[in-house]
């Protein structure tokens, strides 16, 4: 049953912000989300692998770069990309400590409601940072950072993911500033209940095939983890082993990727949750089979959706090519509005941003020919 949200759902226009291998584009639609205009781009030529808008603010939005020989950096503006700002210092780790350097920020995410400046940032190779002052300057977290066990836990930083190392789906409990959750690739997930002081693994129940003991307390390899907004006890993950759920205070994920077709599989990068209803997620399958091609299973591209936590799923494709669409959909570029009817949208490394404004039920092809696309974020100016 649906839950409130705190969150009102959306009357106002929809915009999705599109980072791509070559530049930030802008796609905003009407109130009804009929008519789209494609505004771009901004940081042509530089690799932009995500865009978020504060939404404590609704107007301050921040975009990972890596400007070609330059390297990474953190843009700012809060005017809808008429002018930028380049953070004054970059998440950077301290060199008295570690001897790595930052190859580039790939997730972006606010801080709590109550401290309106912070942000958190993850890289690659793993580090995690954070920013007071809006996305200006960044620290290291040197709770994770200078973590005795982080070498350990990130593999010694060798992990084979194809664009490298990274930690990604930063999680700020709405409830409690100082709870926190990451998830690494490889490494698994993990949880801070003192802002970052101090971590633990969160991995119980999840399955890690290439490892001798298939259910380690870490080195997993989650794709993707999501809590839920109107209901933040429930967490959900699409991890390189199949799709887990997890309950608070439970310490353990359920295996939900059972119900999944077999010929599918439970394999895919991103995780969508409904903004209201907590048993309501999607995903986007792709092929995980013994060479891995990360594409949509036999060429046919499909959403699946559970209405009940996991236990069941449903495909989704009216549509969308019926055939012969080798798609790759990342893990930040699947998203979801909050509309009364919440509208889907993911983006493809081909280039392609799909839409449903009715829940996954129907798709449109929005735009077409961009470059290489890594993250697709809804969001809705103030």
């Amino acid at each position: 049953m649906a839950k409130s949200s705190p969150r009102a759902a959306a009357a106002q226009s929809t915009s999705l912000l599109i980072a791509t291998r070559k530049g930030l584009w802008t796609l905003t639609g009407d109130a009804r989300r009929v008519t789209w205009a494609l505004q771009g781009p901004h940081f042509l030529g530089h690799i932009v692998h995500h865009a978020v808008l504060d939404p404590r603010d609704g107007k301050t939005l921040l975009v990972a770069a890596r400007t070609g020989h330059l390297g990474h950096t953190v843009m700012r503006s809060t005017n809808r990309g008429r002018t930028w700002t380049e953070s004054k210092q970059p998440p950077v780790f301290d060199p008295a400590h570690d001897t790595r350097s930052v190859d580039h920020v790939f997730w972006l995410s606010p801080g709590h409601a109550s401290e309106p400046g912070v942000w958190y940032a993850g890289t690659s190779p793993h580090g995690l940072f954070r920013s007071d002052d809006g996305g200006l300057t960044w620290q290291g977290v040197n709770g994770f950072n200078q973590h005795p066990k982080r070498k350990d836990w990130c593999g010694g930083d060798k992990d084979g993911t194809p664009d490298g190392p990274k930690v990604h789906s930063i999680i700020v409990d709405p409830r409690d500033a100082n709870h926190l959750y990451i998830s690494m690739s490889g490494g698994g997930t993990f949880e801070s209940t003192d802002r970052g002081a101090d971590w633990k693994p969160l991995n119980k129940g999840v399955l890690a095939i290439f490892y001798p003991d298939p259910y380690p307390e870490y080195g997993q390899d989650p794709h993707c983890v999501r809590m839920h907004p109107a209901q933040p006890d429930r967490l959900y993950q699409q991890n390189h082993c199949g799709i887990f759920r997890l309950d608070r205070p439970s310490d353990t994920w359920v295996d939900i990727g059972k119900g999944m077709p077999k010929k599918v599989g439970n394999i895919g990068f991103p995780m969508t949750l409904h903004p209201r209803d907590p048993d309501t997620a999607w995903v986007f399958p792709m092929d995980g089979s013994d060479v891995w091609p990360r594409t949509s299973p036999g060429g046919k591209p499909a959403v699946y959706r559970t209405t009940n936590g996991g236990k069941t799923w449903q495909r989704q494709d009216k549509g969308l090519p019926a055939e012969q669409a080798w798609w790759t959909v990342k893990r930040q570029a699947m998203t979801i509005d909050e509309h009364a009817v919440p509208g889907l949208y993911f983006g493809t490394t081909s280039g392609e941003i799909w839409a449903s404004k009715n829940a996954g039920e129907s798709w449109k092809c929005l735009a077409s020919h961009l470059p290489h696309v890594y993250a697709v974020t809804a969001c809705a100016w103030r």
